[in-house]
């Protein structure tokens, strides 16, 4: 394994592992990003888990590569979805989004490239 592929997927799964921590607490952050974005609260829960469930997959794919890649899709797939959401509402707050899916993607390279 190599140091980049080791220390960018680390990275990436730290993000989203506190991401999801703050989703499946109960933070008020998501909570008021939710009604911002015309999302229902009950749903917080729901996307803190796929949170969780793309950490627990990049954390994975140490051990079985194909896991991690697919992890990493899906949560491109939920950047991508949450950046749309945000300019849906007419939100141009988008760096974090941004940020989140850029080490997602770096994730999905370094493991394709290894």
């Amino acid at each position: 394994m190599s140091i980049a592929y080791i220390t960018i997927t680390a990275v990436a799964a730290f993000f989203t592992g506190s991401a999801a921590v703050f989703y499946l607490i109960g933070h008020e952050y998501p909570k008021t990003q939710a009604d911002m974005k015309g999302i229902p609260r009950k749903y917080v829960p729901v996307l803190g888990s796929l949170l969780a469930a793309g950490t627990v997959g990049l954390a994975a794919g140490f051990a079985v590569p194909l896991l991690g890649q697919l992890a990493a899709g899906g949560l491109i797939l939920y950047f991508i979805g949450a950046i749309i959401a945000h300019l849906r509402v007419g939100s141009r707050n988008v760096i974090g989004g941004v940020v989140f899916l850029a080490t997602s993607v770096a994730a999905l390279v370094v493991s394709l490239a290894r």
